[in-house]
């Protein structure tokens, strides 16, 4: 079934790992992929900056309650669930594997298959779009407060708080409000070139995952990450999506609100970015690191693709159903 399907960003991933493994990057070329992946991130959010239209927000601005609880799911429940994993440690391996299930808990939803699997389930896509922008747009400021509250970073760059602060705000923050103060000037050239902004999105994040598994191959990575980890890792990816996709639910059973508002909050609060996720790791956490710390998230973007693709086309069926039976009914 279709719904079974790699995400193709998925498999290009798994080529920029296996192109690590065995081609890292090594001495010169460690300094030219450095400044390449530094460009890449601040061109990455410059773009997030120009695609986060006011009008949209606006739009499906008024379901504040709907809002407020894909907040705390994104924000709160999901970090909840973070630390009492790490609290809880239930299996013996390396903490940077834990310490990436706490990351991937702390980031924002991502925005384009939140949109897209409540428009396919019949949702609210309006409000589906205020609330995936407002959490990638919030996750820029809260992520990294939250890295610096709930975990223990030492970045080998930053050279203490303060200088890690302003390199996430000159390599985040700048970019993304230079951007969207732009669109007045080029909201329409990305309206109309989006293909092209998601192509440099995914390269500006394969470009991070190489430089971070190059580092983390040198370091030894793959003696310290089996097919028992990785299938762990998966394990714990399922059990953690589950657990937010139940909880939600009930919730919005509990709050009262309606089907389509339902389905938006299902799939708007489960949802953690990639996009986000790994050219944020890369300036908050030693380079050395980077690359196994990734590893939860890399794998939880496929799982969440997979499990709520197949939620959505039973959705989608569902209604289809029902439409039909009201057509043919005297």
């Amino acid at each position: 079934m279709s719904i079974f399907r790699i995400d193709p960003l998925m498999l290009k991933l798994i080529v920029a790992v296996l192109l690590a493994t065995f081609l890292p990057a090594r001495g010169h070329f460690v300094e030219v992929f450095e400044w390449l992946t530094t460009a890449a991130i601040a061109l990455l959010f410059f773009m997030h900056g120009a695609k986060l239209s006011r009008e949209k927000i606006i739009a499906g601005g008024s379901h504040w309650r709907l809002h407020l609880w894909v907040m705390f799911s994104t924000f709160v429940l999901f970090p909840c669930l973070g630390l009492l994993l790490v609290w809880w440690h239930p299996v013996p391996v390396s903490a940077e594997i834990y310490t990436g299930f706490l990351y991937l808990c702390i980031l924002p939803a991502t925005v384009q298959s939140a949109i897209a699997l409540t428009s396919l389930a019949g949702g609210n896509v309006a409000a589906a779009v205020c609330s995936a922008s407002a959490s990638s747009l919030l996750g820029v400021f809260v992520s990294p407060l939250l890295v610096g509250l709930l975990m223990n970073v030492h970045s080998d760059a930053a050279g203490g708080s303060l200088a890690q602060i302003g390199k996430i705000m000159l390599q985040l923050l700048v970019p993304f409000v230079l951007g969207h103060l732009s669109r007045r000037w080029i909201a329409g050239w990305v309206e109309k070139h989006r293909g092209l902004i998601g192509q440099t999105d995914q390269a500006s994040i394969l470009l991070v995952v190489y430089s971070a598994f190059s580092e983390a191959v040198v370091n030894g990575i793959w003696h310290r990450v089996g097919v028992s980890t990785l299938l762990y890792i998966v394990a714990v990816s399922v059990a953690i999506l589950v657990i937010v996709l139940v909880v939600n639910l009930l919730a919005a059973k509990l709050f009262g609100f309606n089907h389509a508002d339902k389905i938006t909050i299902l799939f708007c609060g489960s949802k953690k970015s990639l996009a986000n996720g790994v050219p944020m790791a890369n300036i908050l956490f030693p380079s050395a690191a980077v690359g196994i710390i990734v590893l939860p998230l890399m794998i939880f973007h496929q799982i969440q693709l997979m499990i709520c693709s197949m939620l959505a086309q039973r959705y989608k069926k569902s209604a289809e159903k029902q439409a039909a039976a009201v057509s043919t009914s005297p």
